[in-house]
């Protein structure tokens, strides 16, 4: 609803010209700069998700929406330079073993070795003899087309060596690299100084065209294999977010969800019922895809499986060296990512597109409808990208920050009249002090904008009053006379906290929290030391004139009270509070803290009308800046105490006189060992 129309309900509140014509200003202010606040309310949304993105919040998204990308792509079908030779639960049970012995093994590669691959991997570990069969076995693996493995491990402990048997250059680790969702995504090629078995394998299979692996000419840091070079990711690589990248590792570019080779089982192969140019110059490789050998892991395509949702290792190493070998002699191109910058750009990009197509659209039909173009688009893109150019942009985050985007332009759009009006009826209806009103009308264009006026940090001072009696008159006071009563007495006390250029920040019950300084910095120390002053002097006048009201209730029969102050000197902030619905200036910091607690200390040593207690840093004010006070008034010092809530003692000081023209008197000092003691009245001198 239109401010006017609220305000015509209360002819009190009818803005002055001046006041509809800013409004009518900051309204037009506010059109004209539409892209503005577009491009603003972007690069906020872009910061706020991509700080979440850099943490690892998106991440367990973003992997499964890379895994659905990939699951699209069309099936390029199976390798036909690769064969795998497979150890089923079949060939187990006819074995009456849980694993092949030596003897088979070595079988096996004899029977392989006559159709002439040009490579021979075994999956399997073999550093202790499985007899019978051992010597049989040393003598098969020696032959330089095979290539045997071993296990890394985290420790020492989950090492497996290879066969002591073998040369160096006849091993690789089979060690996976396994996402935190526990799905194998990354191939790693070099660890620890040492190839990885499908590495191995592929570069024994490119022996024989003169192939070799070699720095790259304009990155020794970089692996080449022939004239392909294997650039490795990085932590934040796509849709990654610290990810450990030890080693040398390279996205693992899946060929098929189906069979990446032909499968033929070792039983088949030592019954001969296999054709030799299944094997004649391919690369076989043996492995167990028994369910009993648990040698399986998830791959991107397992959610798309009805069943089978596993890959067995050696079906994943396969994969590897497949991606190797086209991406070496097919052009097959590696799956990277982009810099970090490109990220943030391409998060900023989406967010722009989201609320610049939004901001002037008005129904919630056609917001549905670009929404989702958006979505569709960004979706469109992301795949095409990485179908294309096997270029891994995040989705998840771009997506989060054009819907986020187009949420806060809808959002701000529908409230910017709310926003408006609610500065109006703050304008008017704020009560307070005139500084706070002015600080408002310096702030109003920021006020609309916002709804709330920002923090500001300064060096104010604090008081916080209290009556000590005040349950003796509400006893004797009907609720109606005892809110009149209430009113004389804070209508007073406010009077004087204006004439000492301080403000009430809100009221207690019967309790007030004033400030000085506030919310007009004084920024240089003698400024800071006379709105000590000025706090000192007024709640010296404040016991003065609670004096004289005493006198008067005391003449209608009510009986007297006292007050209670605590004044304390510090850093605050300052601005606007609270929500859309209930908003008030307030004022919060430790110091705020420390004056209240000194209000409230002790409050059975109290035998004058007012009694104030006064900070360190209070007292440090005063006493360095004397020359900038015109009079004086004798301390008490109470030397350091403990107040409630806080950690640390704090330094503490009484005012002694009620004097109504206060004099502040600096040069209190502590005696050595800390005790009270009164200081020398020695005024004027």
């Amino acid at each position: 609803m239109h401010f006017q129309k609220i305000l015509s309900r209360f002819p009190r509140l009818q803005p002055p010209p001046l006041l509809k014509q800013i409004v009518q200003d900051t309204r037009q202010r506010l059109s004209q700069s539409s892209s503005l606040k577009v491009v603003v309310l972007s690069v906020m949304v872009t910061g706020f998700i991509g700080t979440i993105q850099q943490l690892g919040g998106l991440e367990s998204l973003e992997l499964p929406a890379y895994d659905w990308m990939i699951r699209l792509r069309p099936n390029e079908g199976p390798d036909p330079r690769l064969l795998i030779v497979e150890i089923t639960e079949t060939d187990l049970r006819f074995l009456n073993r849980g694993t092949p012995s030596d003897r088979t093994i070595a079988q096996l590669i004899n029977r392989l070795q006559l159709h002439r691959p040009r490579a021979i991997g075994m999956d399997l570990h073999r550093d202790l003899p499985q007899e019978p069969g051992n010597k049989e076995l040393q003598k098969a693996l020696n032959r330089p087309n095979i290539v045997a493995i071993t296990k890394l491990g985290d420790t020492d402990a989950d090492r497996i060596p290879p066969p002591a048997y073998l040369p160096p250059e006849q091993v690789g680790f089979n060690d996976l690299v396994v996402d935190r969702d526990g799905v194998i995504r990354r191939n790693l090629m070099v660890a620890r100084d040492m190839p990885s078995f499908s590495y191995q394998l592929a570069l024994t299979y490119l022996e024989a065209q003169n192939i070799s692996s070699q720095p790259d000419p304009d990155n020794a840091d970089h692996l080449q294999i022939g004239s392909k070079t294997f650039i490795p990711i990085t932590p934040n690589s796509g849709g990654y977010q610290q990810a450990d990248t030890q080693g040398y590792q390279v996205m693992l570019n899946y060929r098929s969800a189906r069979s990446i080779a032909r499968h033929i089982s070792l039983s088949q192969i030592l019954n001969g019922e296999f054709q030799p140019e299944w094997i004649q110059g391919k690369v076989v490789l043996i492995g167990t895809t028994a369910v009993s050998g648990k040698d399986y892991f998830y791959t991107p395509y397992s959610p798309g499986k009805l069943a089978d949702h596993q890959a067995s290792g050696v079906a994943i190493h396969a994969q590897m060296v497949s991606q190797l070998l086209s991406s070496t002699l097919d052009e097959r191109p590696l799956i990277s990512g982009v810099p970090l910058i490109w990220k943030w750009s391409w998060l900023l990009l989406w967010a722009l597109a989201g609320g610049g197509l939004v901001w002037r659209q008005r129904g919630p039909l056609m917001l549905a409808m670009i929404t989702t173009i958006v979505l569709l688009l960004l979706s469109c893109t992301t795949f095409g990208l990485l179908l294309a150019h096997a270029l891994w942009l995040p989705f998840l985050a771009p997506t989060l920050t054009a819907i986020t985007t187009i949420a806060a332009v809808v959002a701000y759009r529908a409230q910017q009249m709310q926003q408006q009006n609610r500065m109006v009826m703050i304008l008017l209806g704020q009560n307070t002090s005139k500084e706070i009103a002015l600080a408002l009308w310096k702030n109003r264009y920021r006020l609309v904008q916002s709804g709330k006026l920002p923090g500001q940090r300064l060096t104010g001072t604090m008081m916080f009053t209290d009556l000590k009696g005040f349950s003796s008159i509400s006893e004797q006071l009907t609720p109606e006379a005892l809110l009149d009563w209430l009113n004389e007495y804070l209508s007073v006390m406010t009077e004087v906290i204006h004439d000492h250029s301080g403000i009430v920040s809100k009221f207690t019950g019967d309790g007030v929290f004033a400030a000085f300084g506030v919310p007009i910095p004084s920024v240089k120390p003698e400024a800071i030391a006379q709105d000590a002053s000025r706090a000192v002097a007024c709640a010296v006048v404040m016991g003065d004139r609670l004096t004289a009201l005493n006198e008067k209730w005391m003449a209608q029969g009510l009986p007297p009270v006292s007050m209670r102050v605590g004044i304390c000197t510090g850093d605050v902030v300052v601005g606007s509070l609270g929500g859309p619905n209930r908003m008030e200036y307030g004022i919060i910091g430790d110091t705020v803290n420390i004056a209240s607690r000194l209000e409230s200390y002790s409050k059975q040593q109290q035998t004058e009308v007012c009694r104030i207690l006064i900070s360190g840093e209070t007292q440090a004010y005063l006493a360095e800046y004397e020359q900038y006070l015109p009079k004086s008034q004798p301390l008490e010092a109470w030397g350091k105490i403990s107040l409630k809530g806080k950690h640390q003692q704090v330094s503490v000081y009484r005012i002694l006189s009620t004097d109504p023209e206060p004099r502040i008197f600096a040069d209190a000092t502590l005696n050595p060992i800390g005790e009270h003691y009164e200081h020398l009245n020695s005024v004027n001198t």
